[in-house]
């Protein structure tokens, strides 16, 4: 199986820079030691995304993402659902671009498979410093082109 990162419903607003973002996501992978099978972003609006974490997760909140995690050692393997709403929302209300903060909420569902967490104040920290890092990445490989 041919290793693959796949952006569904993005008729809900464009991505630009897919192959772009497809090749960062990649490269920060295999940076990391990891492989990846299949990677699917799921592109949702709020409603849709309360309505999957309600169903799967019984959880009762709108949020900005959620990873289904099939990672096995250290190939990766995920479906990850983002609320595009949540995201525009939490960039609007952090004073961010919108883009910029779609790929930290992209990046931040790769970290959860490669084991990071974010339920605690340091583990917060800790993501928030692998994002910054791999945003970094981003932006170093985007000045290359």
């Amino acid at each position: 199986m041919k290793a693959q990162i796949n952006f569904n419903h993005l008729e809900k607003f464009d991505l630009n820079l897919e192959s772009e973002v497809k090749n960062w996501l990649s490269k920060y992978i295999y940076d990391q030691s990891y492989v990846f099978t299949e990677i699917n972003y799921n592109f949702y609006t709020d409603e849709e995304l309360l309505e999957i974490n309600q169903k799967h997760l019984d959880h009762d909140f709108y949020t900005d993402i959620i990873t289904f995690d099939n990672t096995i050692q250290n190939a990766i393997s995920a479906d990850i659902a983002i609320s595009l709403e949540r995201v525009k929302d939490n960039a609007q209300k952090n004073n961010l671009d919108f883009k910029k903060e779609l790929y930290r909420v992209m990046i931040h569902g790769i970290l959860h498979c490669m084991g990071y967490n974010d339920k605690n104040e340091s583990q917060k920290q800790v993501m928030r410093s692998e994002e910054d890092k791999a945003l970094e990445m981003f932006h170093v490989e985007q000045n290359k082109n």
